[in-house]
């Protein structure tokens, strides 16, 4: 593994301070804020870390509560809300500064065997064929609203080799197209040891489920978003739905559309699959989709 994938890892693997009470720090981000995902991902391992082997998360739903400070640790508090006989429930608040900054329910199932069908898994160019973030962003910097976020945005991801299948939103500002979008996402490099569980896999979608999914409504008004200053947003909430095993070093394909955008707000919904054809994931998130009004 190379070292911003094993330092990203690293970022998910929890410190705990008490019995369900675990710490974890943030990554640099390029927003004044924490990534999202990132509390996301470290929420549901906290929830993981109070469950049995035997059973993983087949949902969660969660609410961002107020923005994360990335200069100062956050505290995850896990409360064992049930353990049943198939399910079991687990509720986790993060703070910062004495404050709740977000909060999440998850939900853990042992396996089963039952009915099974799924939709058919949508068209996308193989991800080889298209090109890396190093070789994208740079062709688009004079779009972006500072000359120091093409350098930012390629080191917040740098973990995650994401590719995307259709023109990013920043490509196109002022062109209206399809609320949809499709990237192809995987771990830049391959996870080892004792990282290499179900778990982590799990964790590092949740983490990269929050990094295009707005891109959808952005795309139906023309918008390039916060890193071309057209538009404030925000995640509020974000739920997933986990279907079917995955690996997150092997390519997924996240396909993301937008339903409606009013108040301020927009949803958008995205499933994850496998490159061979698996639904492995569903996703559904609300967000802040603002436009700025004129300060002069």
């Amino acid at each position: 593994m190379n070292d911003t994938l094993q330092y990203l890892l690293d970022l998910l693997d929890l410190e705990r301070i008490e019995q369900d009470i675990y710490r974890g720090d943030s990554h640099p981000s390029v927003i004044p804020r924490v990534f999202g995902g990132q509390v996301a991902a470290q929420a549901l391992v906290a929830a993981c870390r109070t469950v049995t082997d035997d059973r993983l998360p087949h949902s969660l739903h969660s609410y961002f509560l107020r923005p994360g400070d990335p200069g100062a640790p956050i505290v995850y508090q896990v409360d064992r809300i049930r353990d049943g006989r198939s399910f079991t429930t687990r509720r986790v608040v993060a703070v910062q500064h004495g404050q709740p900054i977000f909060h999440l329910s998850a939900s853990f199932q042992v396996h089963e065997d039952g009915l099974e069908h799924q939709e058919e898994m949508p068209q996308a160019p193989d991800p080889e064929s298209l090109p890396t973030a190093d070789e994208l962003l740079p062709r688009y910097a004079d779009t972006f609203m500072h000359p120091d976020v093409v350098p930012l945005l390629l080191e917040a991801r740098r973990a995650i080799d994401l590719r995307y299948a259709v023109e990013p939103p920043y490509a196109t500002v002022g062109e209206p197209r399809e609320a949809r979008s499709r990237v192809w996402f995987r771990t830049d490099g391959k996870i080892q040891g004792v990282h290499d569980n179900p778990v982590v896999h799990l964790c590092l979608a949740t983490y990269v489920s929050d990094m295009t999914l707005l891109d959808s409504v952005l795309l139906a008004h023309g918008r390039g978003g916060w890193t071309v200053g057209d538009v404030v947003g925000a995640s509020l909430d974000h739920a997933m739905w986990f279907h079917r095993p995955f690996r997150a070093d092997e390519w997924l394909l996240y396909d993301t559309d937008a339903p409606t955008t009013q108040n301020g707000r927009g949803l958008a919904r995205g499933q994850i699959w496998t490159r061979d054809g698996r639904l492995a994931v569903s996703v559904i998130q609300e967000g802040v989709v603002r436009v700025p009004r004129d300060r002069s």
